[in-house]
């Protein structure tokens, strides 16, 4: 019956049941353009899930619209995106997917607020190839009109104003931070003065890519779900179709950039991957 409500009916009826609905058992935090969408729809065919109504929620981050706060919306706002209780019997779990948490500095805290046992997935891809794909998504999107190499060039001018004014919502921040994306170490230090090592699992997007029955084996066990169900579609989501050949020099100018970056990475989670 729930079903057949309109949009705004059942958003009211969301709101209004939110005492009776749960909050996530873990949440995936990113990064952009590193196969989250594909890792979330491989998740929810698991027989212990039960998805929430949307993927990417964008609470913690105060959302994407530029005149809209949705964390000022509140906790019983947030539980409105998740089943009810009487849903989750069997121990079954519910999670999101906002691929903008990991890089929003403000979110580790807030999560840490509400959430202080929450599980943690950070996705990470080469980052060379995720500032790639990045800019491609933009360009595709009609918001970058640069050549590749000019708006990686470009980007410190641009990210200049974010430093002054903590626009989080700019354009600067939210499309044409390219690298800055890149620099993970930054980003999950920033969860780490809020949790556990042992609440965050870090997993590379080529073993996703490449070995993805083993990638959600890992996402499994780390969120106690049966790591033996082997999930039946495959199939990668949000693939970029615009994307052209890149010349080797700025393949060798990103490699050059991130080589330091990479490196506090992998000190600080303990392990490395083919980068």
């Amino acid at each position: 019956m729930i079903r057949k409500m309109t949009k705004p009916i059942r958003r009211t009826y969301r709101q209004v049941s939110s005492k009776r609905r749960v909050l996530p058992n873990f949440i995936i935090i990113g990064a952009q353009k590193c196969g989250s969408t594909s890792l979330y729809n491989y998740i929810i065919q698991h027989p212990g899930i039960v998805r929430s109504h949307v993927q990417e929620i964008h609470y913690f981050d105060n959302g994407l619209t530029r005149d809209v706060d949705a964390y000022a919306k509140g906790e019983r706002w947030y539980r409105s995106n998740f089943p009810l209780a009487s849903e989750m019997a069997g121990g079954k779990q519910t999670f999101e997917c906002s691929p903008l948490y990991i890089y929003h500095p403000l979110v580790p805290k807030r999560i840490a607020n509400l959430l202080p046992q929450i599980k943690l997935v950070a996705l990470l891809r080469n980052p060379v190839e995720r500032a790639i794909s990045h800019y491609f998504h933009e360009q595709r999107k009609g918001r970058e009109t640069l050549p590749v190499m000019d708006a990686f060039l470009a980007e410190p001018d641009r990210l200049a104003v974010l430093e002054e004014s903590s626009d989080y919502k700019s354009k600067a921040f939210l499309n044409h931070s390219y690298l800055r994306r890149g620099r993970y170490a930054e980003q999950l230090q920033r969860y780490l003065e809020y949790f556990e090592r042992k609440q965050i699992l870090v997993i590379n997007s080529e073993l996703l890519f490449d070995e993805p029955s083993e990638a959600l084996r890992r996402v499994f066990e780390f969120v106690d779900l049966d790591s033996s169900f082997e999930v039946p579609n495959l199939k990668p989501s949000n693939v970029g179709k615009n994307r052209t050949k890149v010349a080797p020099e700025i393949y060798q100018y990103l490699d050059d950039y991130f080589k330091p970056y990479n490196t506090a990475l992998f000190d600080l989670i303990g392990q490395e991957f083919p980068w």
